[in-house]
């Protein structure tokens, strides 16, 4: 992974936000600009230079994978290293005046913004940074886009899995386990999420996780699930009918087909995340389903399962080339069933591809 390229342009937009150092605490994020995956960090990043700072227990781990940052290691809590190692050095950064520490609001607690600020020396000003490293995320290179592909062929596997296990009366955390030990023994190194198999009446639950519960004579069984692979996510949903389906559940499950393959179909550089988002709303609108689809079309996936840009209603994101997405439209009836269909897509220079090849029909078991 190129870490200095991506640390290179956080440097090239420090000056323009105003800032004079960022200081990264988000680990994902700190393992996208170093390569460090530990779970105590902080990296510093100037205009010139950047310092990884951790704890004893990291001392190899950290010189092994951290690239291109120095490497500090520290009796205090990462964050309050990084604080003293600006009070010791900061005159030797070449600036005059105030100087101003951009840090992640969006990842750090109050009491932590506290403690980091009590540690600092006068004069240096802490600034809430905008989601800079998280802007250049979106958009994957092609050793990241072969990580991603690598996790979604390791999660289709595990689909086979499911379908060998889902049978009346076996319990929904049991094809979860079939499932994550399928996963674990192919090498993921977890499950990206808590696993979602959802059946009957629970099938209506968006975020459903298995449970004690046992899958009926008939119904739907949603099954939602990715893996973590070299560091980066996958995730897919399928739903699946155990017994002959009634009219109804073969209409809706057709209409959230179509209206997945509507916003599919509108994935494009250069459009906005709210206007995918509408397209396929607009078609379970039309079905008279709309109200029974409570959640956004889709969101960003990568080195986190959820993460920038957010498929949604209102959102004005634009698309480009490298965006790796989910679209996964649902309807839920409560206290009845629901179906969801969900693939990831990256987008090209012309419009998507799906990385997912399992089937969408909907499969009777």
């Amino acid at each position: 992974m190129d870490h200095q390229g991506r640390r290179t342009k956080i440097q090239s937009v420090l000056s323009q936000n105003r800032l004079d150092a960022l200081l990264v605490s988000h680990l994902p994020n700190i393992h996208y600009l170093c390569g460090f995956t530990g779970s105590a960090g902080a990296l510093l990043v100037t205009e010139n230079n950047s310092w990884f700072f951790t704890d004893g227990r990291y001392t190899s781990q950290a010189h092994d994978e951290v690239k291109g940052s120095k490497v500090v290691i520290a009796q205090q809590p990462p964050l309050l290293a990084a604080a003293k190692w600006v009070t010791t050095n900061r005159k030797s950064l070449g600036r005059k005046g105030a100087w101003r520490l951009g840090i992640e609001g969006e990842h750090l607690s109050v009491a932590a913004r506290s403690r980091l600020a009590g540690a600092l020396p006068s004069g240096c000003q802490l600034r809430q940074a905008p989601q800079l490293v998280e802007q250049f995320r979106m958009v994957k290179d092609a050793e990241e886009m072969d990580c991603i592909r690598a996790a979604v062929r390791l999660g289709e596997r595990l689909f086979d899995r499911a379908l060998e296990t889902i049978r009346p009366g076996v319990k929904e955390a049991e094809v979860a386990a079939e499932m994550e030990y399928a996963a674990r023994h192919a090498g993921a190194k977890e499950m990206s999420f808590p696993t979602i198999i959802a059946a009957g009446k629970r099938s209506a639950l968006p975020h459903g996780r298995a449970s004690e519960a046992r899958i009926p004579a008939r119904g739907f069984v949603v099954c939602d699930f990715g893996v973590i692979l070299t560091g980066y996510c996958s995730d897919m949903t399928r739903t699946v009918h155990v017994g002959r389906p009634a009219a109804e559940a073969q209409r809706v499950y057709q209409a959230v087909g179509r209206a997945q393959q509507a916003a599919i179909e509108a994935v494009r550089p250069g459009i906005s995340v709210g206007e995918v988002d509408l397209a396929g709303r607009k078609l379970l609108q039309r079905e008279g389903l709309a109200r029974y689809f409570t959640h956004s079309t889709g969101h960003g996936v990568g080195l986190e399962i959820h993460e920038a840009p957010r498929i949604a209603v209102g959102q004005t994101e634009i698309l480009h080339p490298g965006m790796v997405v989910t679209i996964e439209p649902g309807v839920y009836l409560p206290g009845r069933w629901g179906v969801r269909i969900e693939d990831m897509v990256v987008v090209t220079e012309r419009g998507c591809a799906v990385l997912a090849s399992t089937s969408k029909e909907l499969m009777t078991l």
